[in-house]
């Protein structure tokens, strides 16, 4: 393989073992497989549920990116397949790309160079229809609910707190506030609407939360959907659609087992954005790695703020979880970004620039070490622009944390160049260590999203508009004060100001609302202007891609 070659190149070059065949480097029977084609396959798990966890957890996050992204994704699946060369059976857990990124700005999810996931171009496109499935189930509820007001509305919905929103997974701005209803009595009850894309959706978390089927029933029963005219909340299965959701999500909750370009096994699932939802991938998923393999490599969206918070203070209480370590991803390029670089000059040296951005790997350093009480090692995602006095730089940086800087060159060497990594994560592995957390679950929601901002953001402390306040009374009302809380907030930032770059001090967080997601299980606060539906840039990815006579894909990545 050429070292010109672009991702897809690559992996179209790479030849792929038949999926059952890495089902069995794992020990995973061939029988449990619903294959989908050759090359990917649903993995029935009822088999393994009885198995215990024995695998060490490894938890891959990273600074504050750029907007190009940094190559979390290309770290993890390197590190897992490093980690295998070494002799460590190890299983990788990852999200599924949402379309959004692929045909907006940011491009897939399935790493980059020779640390990719293969069927690449399934992977990024429509996979095994999950998100398809997820968004056909959320806008089924949405279908039941408006049917519910408009069939005479035995439960005495307010159209005006109807709070389920319809999504899709692409980026559509102009969907994000819609009027519906529109026409004669046959059409419906006119009301104010809005989408939300899939990845942001309560169903994309529950399935991600959900521990089985029986759960996930549950969970999903339990979605507040609307509120009466008493201001009573009403769930999903009020409207009896508890039951046909998960009739639409039965093969979703299933996890997809595909392969890296060095054939070891991963289990892809599940996609919830880290700066709006959860951020991480299914616990399915996870949780079956950790049955059987010895190590387990997942990892947590954007920042360590947003992904890494969330998977420890709620993915990780809801399955009894604790990684061993924790890797953080940094980038001398978006380093140099939060030094106040722009994006187009990140490939110059530029040590001051540098200077001035390595407070915000340090602040994270920080946060993993002393808030949550993970040992964890920085994994420098090398650049071909790196200079070896940018290198030397972060690395001395950590060593004065007491923290060590692994280069990691994973995109041109695929698991040999992170060899280096995956001994300094295999010696980590063995220290002793305590998950802690920043909040107590009784602390109240004020408290916890306070303690949050305080802690981890290193904020003055929040504040609350009027209407923040007022839903937030309202939650404690109605019983769901005790919900861990899920803060949605840009990822470019410690703060909720996306120009707030590096290692910001003096601000203090603004809640402008607070909605519960009863069904996943938090609280979710939205800070800034953040939305749960993107918009396209200026020029789309989309605009670059078309498909050749033969059905192969040109433009993507």
């Amino acid at each position: 393989m050429g070292d010109n070659m672009s991702d897809i190149e690559i992996a179209r070059e790479a030849h792929m073992f038949p999926i059952a065949k890495v089902a069995e480097r794992v020990g995973l029977d061939p029988a449990w497989l619903e294959p989908y084609g050759s090359h990917k396959a649903k993995l029935d798990v009822r088999a393994l549920r009885d198995l215990s966890f024995k695998a060490r957890l490894i938890l891959v996050t990273a600074i504050n990116p750029t907007p190009a992204g940094e190559g979390k994704t290309t770290t993890s699946i390197g590190l897992a397949d490093a980690m295998n060369r070494l002799g460590r059976k190890t299983m990788l857990a990852l999200r599924e790309p949402s379309l959004g990124p692929v045909f907006g700005v940011k491009g897939g999810a399935t790493g980059g160079g020779h640390a990719q996931l293969v069927p690449m171009e399934d992977i990024n496109l429509h996979f095994t229809g999950d998100l398809h499935a997820i968004a056909a189930a959320n806008n089924l509820c949405a279908a039941l609910l408006d049917n519910h007001v408009k069939q005479g509305n035995a439960l005495g919905v307010d159209p005006r707190r109807i709070v389920w929103r319809r999504c899709m997974d692409v980026c559509d701005r102009q969907l994000r506030n819609v009027v519906d209803g529109l026409g004669g009595i046959a059409d419906g009850v006119p009301r104010q609407d809005g989408f939300d894309i899939t990845a942001a959706s309560e169903v994309m978390a529950v399935l991600c939360l959900a521990a089985d089927l029986t759960d996930l029933k549950a969970r999903l029963g339990r979605m507040v959907i609307a509120y009466s005219y008493d201001g009573e909340p009403v769930t999903a299965h009020d409207i009896g659609a508890d039951g046909a959701m998960a009739v639409l999500l039965k093969d979703a909750l299933k996890p997809n087992l595909v392969q890296t370009l060095e054939h070891n096994p991963v289990l892809v699932h599940g996609g919830p954005f880290a700066n709006i939802a959860h951020g991480c991938n299914s616990l399915i998923a996870t949780t079956t790695a950790m049955r059987v393999a010895d190590f387990a490599v997942t990892e947590a969206g954007f920042g360590a703020d947003l992904g890494a918070e969330k998977f420890l203070d709620i993915a990780c209480r809801a399955a009894d979880l604790a990684p061993s370590v924790v890797v953080i991803v940094a980038t001398v390029r978006a380093l140099k970004y939060n030094g106040g670089v722009a994006r187009a000059e990140l490939g110059r040296e530029d040590l001051e620039a540098l200077e001035r951005g390595v407070p915000n790997l340090l602040r994270h350093l920080s946060n993993i070490r002393d808030v949550f009480g993970l040992p964890c090692v920085v994994a420098v995602n090398a650049f071909p622009t790196d200079t070896r006095s940018e290198l030397d730089l972060v690395t001395e940086s950590c060593r004065r944390l007491g923290v060590s800087a692994v280069l990691f060159e994973g995109w041109a060497k695929g698991g040999e160049g992170g060899e280096t990594l995956a001994r300094e994560v295999v010696r980590l592995c063995e220290e002793p260590s305590e998950l802690h957390h920043p909040y107590e679950l009784d602390e109240g929601i004020e408290g916890k999203l306070d303690a949050v901002a305080t802690k981890v953001y290193r904020a003055d402390g929040i504040d609350l508009t009027p209407a923040a306040a007022r839903q937030l009374r309202q939650l404690e009302e109605q019983g769901f004060g005790g919900l861990p809380v899920c803060v949605a907030k840009t990822p470019y930032s410690f703060s909720d100001d996306q120009t707030k770059l590096g290692a910001p001090k003096g601000f203090r967080i603004t809640v402008r609302g607070l909605r519960v997601s009863a069904g996943a299980g938090f609280i979710v606060a939205l800070t800034g202007d953040v939305m749960t539906m993107p918009g396209l840039p200026k020029i789309p990815a989309a605009e670059g891609m078309d498909v050749a006579a033969d059905g192969s894909v040109i433009g993507l990545f």
